[in-house]
């Protein structure tokens, strides 16, 4: 491992007793907090920018037990699975229904978002953190090893790549989650949102997607010309930017009147899930005493489109031994 240790402090403890480390990260105009834990963004600054770029807390604890997956990365199948069922190559796994009590949600209830991952690289302005899921870990298929690099490049671009490999074959969908706040108000329903995709996702009452593409036309989750976050009426679906992966490319932006700040999703993803932070309801304070509660942040998390197993003609998560599963994916910060 290439260190800084100046970067690096004791940031809290599992309830294993296992340390849980942040690792301070500087450049393009950015400042970031990484933790062990979960891989998770805990804090993200912009020179010139007062207010957090994100939703977290100011301490460890509440990551444990209050936390709706803030900054975290998500695995080793973001979103949502169907009744936790999967079948490859004839086998059928049951996967851990920590949704619900129904479907599988970002990977089951030890997912690598609540896991320790070890910081297998570190730089002034970036780190990498590394860690391995078993066979069989929250039922899915094969040891699967996993790295998550943050960067922070200028021109305030933070810019995190994904890999990971199995040892038989299994899905793999990774998801940054963290939710995204451009000023210093209550909610995010006045920013801007425009996204450029024709078509989204439907979904039943467990957020399930139905298996049709509807085009955005007609409805509140037009956001192909920018418009206001409440025009959705509470968002919690996957927006189609693609039928595959693309090279990397500019897929949505976000800016908030009050501040003049801006942010662009570039991704190489097909998907991405849009999640208002509807049912956000904490009952500690967060980031600079920040209160959180109903649409606190906005999530924008690249991804492969979620259930895709079940949906031959969405795109695929599968992947194979002897395959590396990479996701590149950039949120760029303007102001002005």
């Amino acid at each position: 491992m290439t260190t800084n240790t100046a970067q690096i402090e004791d940031w809290g403890q599992m309830p294993d007793g296992a340390n849980v480390e942040r690792v301070r990260l500087e450049g393009g105009g950015l400042t970031a907090h990484v933790m062990t834990y979960g891989a998770v963004l805990q804090d993200l600054r912009l020179a010139g920018h007062e207010a957090p770029l994100v939703l977290g807390f100011p301490e460890f604890a509440p990551y444990l037990t209050k936390s709706p997956f803030f900054g975290a990365t998500a695995g080793r199948f973001a979103n949502r699975v169907r009744d936790g069922h999967l079948e490859l190559n004839g086998e059928t796994y049951q996967l851990n229904q920590n949704f619900i009590g129904q479907h599988t949600l970002h990977g089951g209830a030890d997912s690598m978002g609540k896991r320790l991952w070890e910081i297998d690289a570190v730089a002034q302005n970036s780190v990498t953190l590394k860690i391995t899921l078993t066979d069989g870990h929250m039922g899915f298929p094969g040891t699967l090893t996993a790295r998550v690099t943050f960067a922070l490049l200028e021109g305030g671009v933070l810019d995190i790549q994904m890999q990971a490999e199995t040892d038989k074959t299994t899905i793999c969908s990774l998801a940054h989650h963290s939710y995204f706040t451009l000023d210093d108000a209550a909610t995010i329903s006045e920013h801007l949102l425009q996204i450029e995709a024709q078509t989204y996702l439907p979904v039943d009452e467990g957020l399930i997607p139905t298996g049709v593409q509807r085009d955005v036309a007609g409805t509140g989750f037009d956001f192909r010309v920018a418009a206001p976050v409440a025009q959705a009426h509470e968002v919690d679906h996957n927006f189609c930017v693609s039928s595959a992966r693309e090279a990397l490319r500019q897929v949505a932006e976000l800016y908030s009147p009050k501040s003049g700040l801006r942010m662009m999703c570039h991704t190489t993803e097909p998907g991405l899930q849009v999640y208002d932070g509807a049912n956000i309801d904490i009952d500690v304070g967060g980031l600079d005493g920040k209160l959180m509660g109903r649409f606190a942040g906005l999530a924008m998390e690249p991804q492969i489109w979620p259930d895709a197993h079940h949906h031959s003609h969405f795109p695929q998560a599968v992947l194979q031994p002897g395959e590396t599963y990479n996701q590149h994916t950039q949120f760029v910060f303007s102001k002005g």
